[in-house]
């Protein structure tokens, strides 16, 4: 059975029908004095797989409640999956006397399921905090499919960490050139960013990063690009918080695609189907 989060609610279904298995009913409430309910009635299997972007500090509390009721409910294999994982970012303590709050978050989720699935994390290293075994899937093959023909394209990542995006996307495109924007820190506060040695002119270019969160690093590499013919964005993670949409379209930014681990309105393509696989081999 598939047990869907209140931000994962269309990932879960479309995973549901990947599977044939049946969607769990949910509920969501709050009580006047703030404090969540998350419950799932109703769910008498052996098996459940929970499908919960923690997108939010409540997203959180619903997935630990989530596998709470399951467990009460006398559900014995629990598997989480956490299409999007937040906090993971904050993966040091970066000044002292602060958190390592994916490790926080990790051991919380920890106790409540056998085992977990993560879609393209920002550090792979985020599943060691894990005490149950803990896995990453690949989101990145899927971003291909939105795109409409592209004329002799480039695909660029953020920074060279980051191409292998870029190259999976070209890949699953079937044609192009990689590349990447090159950083260079001028001060402590100011970064240069420039694309590394492709010709971008009259050419469709396609910027490929696993997160979107405010698109200020993203609006500024495109206002470096010479002359392109078109710009679209694609990215795993679509958070595009506060303004983000705006920046990447005064930069120039044609599309912007995402996947559906965070359900927005980019959301154009689901990573069921590379969910589907890895729970299938499990």
């Amino acid at each position: 059975m598939i047990v869907p989060g209140s931000a994962s609610q269309s990932l879960a279904a479309a995973l549901a029908d990947e599977l044939d298995r049946a969607l769990a009913p949910v509920e969501f409430e709050r009580f006047p004095d703030g404090e969540l309910l998350a419950a799932a009635p109703e769910v008498e299997t052996d098996s459940a797989v929970i499908v919960a972007s923690t997108i939010t500090s409540d997203a959180h509390l619903e997935l630990l409640q989530l596998q709470d009721a399951l467990r009460e409910s006398g559900v014995s294999e629990v598997t989480t999956v956490l299409p999007y994982m937040g906090y993971a970012r904050q993966d040091s303590a970066f000044e002292p006397g602060q958190p390592v709050s994916v490790r926080a978050v990790a051991r919380a989720v920890s106790t409540g399921t056998d085992r977990v699935l993560t879609v393209s994390p920002h550090e792979e290293s985020a599943l060691e905090h894990f005490s149950v075994p803990a896995r990453a899937i690949d989101g990145a093959g899927v971003l291909a499919d939105p795109l409409p023909d592209l004329s002799d394209p480039v695909f660029l990542s953020p920074d060279a960490g980051a191409i292998d995006l870029a190259e999976t996307v070209r890949e699953s495109y079937g044609e192009g050139e990689v590349d990447y924007f090159e950083k260079t820190r001028r001060s402590g506060s100011e970064v240069e960013i420039t694309p590394s040695d492709v010709v971008v002119e009259d050419r469709d270019v396609v910027i490929v990063d696993d997160i979107i969160a405010t698109g200020s690093t993203m609006s500024g590499a495109i206002a470096t690009l010479e002359d392109p013919q078109r710009v679209f964005v694609t990215c795993v993670h679509p958070m595009l918080a506060a303004n983000a949409r705006t920046k990447l379209a005064r930069a120039g930014v044609e599309q912007v695609y995402g996947t559906d681990t965070i359900e927005r309105a980019e959301s154009e393509v689901s990573v069921a189907r590379p969910l589907a696989e890895a729970l299938r081999s499990l």
